[in-house]
């Protein structure tokens, strides 16, 4: 047998991929009994309805392609929003939408802006591109500089999380709708965590058509494991995006669980408001503790402490199979360069959070 190989051939991906780190995400222990608190999931179960949506789609039969456009869902979701139909499109998680959004308007060699620190998604996305990608830092206390909006050449689209993550810290509508108004490209708002928050920027889409809103079923509605996202957008863009998305990026059961999800309104506000009485109590706790809490508007805590390092105290804790989510950040010239993102998570979760806590301490 040959065995010679042909470097060519044997190596025939893009250089930009061959060079990229790729995208890490958090951990995602698969057996035995733990704390999982490092990827910002819904502590609970979600809407009892999902089971009964799900069995009448696979009583209706899954042996035909779904709705490509999944209609169900986005009629649902414009009476839940107060949004035309037309102005939403669904995807598989809203990592999906975001890959959608970053394919339609950056080009190779072309640049996207995202605050930092952010989701690090944001850059890979621009690497799977070929693009170039420009991090704005956030001031000392989380806010936007001047910076973030200036229009430069090449700027095809910005990525603003909102609320932000890993900070939890939100920026003002009025602030959004003064910043699309300055940039030369759509302005994405990343509403991953916006149900947790005071208020959103879904209706910003009908003032501004230059601003886009993205939004998730995995943290709010506790379907992360199900992978269902959303875009809002002016109906031209969601044209667009039609072109650039999977035929048929949303199976059928999703759609059956994502719209059954959306009506469920009760489910909605009752967990909602158990997972922003437990952050509460997590923040007196953690402060307690002696850890620096950034103020929350998402369902996590960004801890910070001066006083000692940060890395050792995740890994005691993932000792005793509590996960949460370690994040250096020596880039921003604030803070301490490093963090604890810790998600919101049952009564007993946190009981048990802050018992292990104590004893690290």
């Amino acid at each position: 047998m040959n065995t010679l190989k042909n470097p060519v051939r044997d190596n025939p991906v893009r250089d930009n991929i061959a060079q990229m780190p790729g995208y890490v995400p958090g951990e995602q222990p698969q057996s035995g009994t733990f704390v999982k608190l490092n990827t910002n999931e819904c502590p609970y179960p979600p809407s009892p309805q999902i089971a009964e949506a799900c069995r009448a789609a696979i009583a209706k039969g899954l042996n035909r392609y779904p709705d490509p456009m999944a209609n169900g869902f986005r009629h649902a979701a414009g009476r839940v929003l107060g949004i035309p139909p037309e102005y939403i499109l669904a995807g598989n998680g809203s990592d999906d939408i975001l890959t959608i959004l970053t394919r339609t308007y950056v080009g190779e060699g072309e640049i996207l802006r995202l605050a930092y620190p952010s989701y690090i998604l944001y850059k890979s996305l621009a690497q799977l591109q070929g693009a170039r990608w420009e991090e704005v830092p956030f001031d000392a206390h989380w806010n936007l500089t001047p910076r973030f909006a200036e229009a430069i050449p090449g700027l095809k689209l910005v990525y603003l999380p909102n609320p932000n993550s890993p900070s939890g810290t939100l920026v003002q509508r009025e602030e959004i709708l003064a910043l699309a108004d300055k940039l030369p490209c759509p302005l994405v708002v990343d509403e991953a965590y916006a149900d947790f928050a005071e208020y959103q920027c879904v209706d910003l889409v009908l003032q501004n058509p230059n601003i886009i809103v993205t939004r998730t079923l995995s943290k709010s509605y506790g379907l992360a494991g199900l992978r269902f996202g959303f875009v809002i957008a002016h109906p031209d863009k969601i044209e667009q995006f039609v072109k650039v998305k999977d035929s048929y990026n949303c199976d059928a059961l999703s759609i059956a669980a994502a719209t059954a999800a959306m009506e469920d309104r009760e489910w909605f506000h009752t967990t909602r408001a158990k997972i922003l009485q437990t952050r509460g109590e997590m923040e007196t706790q953690l402060r307690g503790l002696g850890f620096d809490v950034t103020p929350s508007h998402a369902n996590f805590l960004w801890c910070t402490m001066p006083s000692r390092p940060l890395q050792p105290v995740y890994q005691a804790l993932k000792s005793r199979n509590i996960f949460v989510r370690y994040m250096p950040y020596p880039d921003w010239p604030y803070g301490n360069g490093e963090g604890l993102r810790i998600s919101v998570g049952t009564e007993n979760e946190v009981e048990t959070l802050g018992k292990a806590l104590r004893e690290i301490l």
